[in-house]
């Protein structure tokens, strides 16, 4: 039996032992995997009711366009005709974040606008996130962890009363496994949890299976695409890719976010880059990264010592950057239907 056919019939496997069956995965499309198509919220909602998504993910306003409350009942009842369950988010929950946007207003306020809108639009969710791996250094991430906690605080008895939970991403490197996790203990998992994007954790050198094993608990929803990352003279490399053309076992990755995080969605949010450079062999890099255990490093380590170079994607012009975002997404969601089986 092929590798391929086997991790196949595996997850449809794990799926079994679950008492589901792998029709009853939930395929999703993350909007940011095409954003730069310029499409209404309702043109969108076509779009992936076309390729057959059943949950699409507003990660940010602008996908919803308004949160005005009739706009919003008309994409609820839009969603609901296509069969499709709709989630939303935000960006940035923390005033200390370089990628917090001030000019919204301060952090609660916008995380109340999200829960309300979160309520009009039949989302259990409002995804956010608290910064870049821009924010660990000059840092410390504890200190910004330490101010998402407190506006999270804030906040928990709308949360509830509404019946909405904030999804915290693993976002740009900004947090490794644990320190998501301690920020999800912090704040009150009654009420908050974890977006896991599969991609983010190389930005934070950090082996996307550990982040994995490490959150499950905690997860309410998904981000996925694939990714590559081998070893350079000054560090290491990363790349995210189209599903099934990276090298960081995504398949097994899948297999066991199947059977760790049951009933949860397999949401794409298919980015392909070319290489970003990791200089950990320079000393001034480990500045942001001070609390890294050594076993948890050797993890990303040794799946950049087994990875190969990848050549540069060549650029294409910017009229044809839509094009290029649908197709790969299109292509990774065959990829992952095949796969899993659904």
């Amino acid at each position: 039996m092929q590798r391929r056919t086997f991790l196949t019939a595996s997850a449809s496997a794990l799926a079994a032992q679950q008492g589901t069956s792998a029709a009853r995965i939930r395929l999703g499309i993350d909007l940011f995997s095409i954003r730069d198509s310029g499409w209404s919220a309702l043109e969108a909602l076509d779009y992936a009711g076309r390729l057959g998504a059943q949950v699409v993910h507003f990660s940010e306003l602008r996908f919803l366009g308004s949160l005005d409350r009739l706009h919003l009942e008309k994409i609820r009842a839009r969603a609901r005709e296509l069969g499709i369950d709709v989630e939303i988010g935000m960006r940035s929950l923390c005033p200390s974040s370089k990628a917090f946007d001030p000019a919204q207003g301060p952090a609660e306020a916008q995380l109340e606008r999200m829960l309300d809108a979160a309520r009009i639009l039949g989302s259990p969710l409002v995804r956010a996130f608290v910064g870049t791996w821009e924010d660990r250094t000059p840092g410390p991430i504890e200190k910004h962890i330490d101010n998402a906690v407190a506006v999270l605080r804030r906040v928990r008895s709308r949360a509830l009363d509404l019946g909405v939970k904030i999804a915290i991403e693993n976002h740009a490197g900004d947090m490794q496994a644990r320190e998501l996790k301690a920020l999800v203990e912090a704040a009150g998992p009654e009420f908050t949890g974890v977006c896991l994007d599969s991609g983010n954790p190389l930005w934070a050198i950090e082996d996307p299976h550990l982040t994995l094993e490490t959150l499950a608990p905690y997860v309410l929803t998904s981000h996925m695409r694939d990714s590559a990352v081998w070893r350079t003279p000054e560090g290491a490399a990363v790349a995210w890719t189209r599903m099934g053309e990276g090298n960081v076992n995504i398949g097994d990755y899948l297999n066991k976010y199947v059977q760790l995080c049951p009933g949860k969605p397999v949401t794409l949010e298919i980015i392909v880059t070319n290489a970003r450079r990791f200089r950990f062999l320079e000393p001034a890099f480990w500045a942001g990264y001070r609390n890294t255990p050594a076993w948890e490093f050797s993890r990303f380590l040794a799946l950049a010592e087994r990875g190969q170079p990848r050549p540069d994607r060549p650029s294409v012009p910017k009229e044809k950057l839509a094009e290029r975002q649908r197709e790969d997404l299109e292509v990774s969601l065959r990829w992952t239907r095949q796969f899993l089986g659904v």
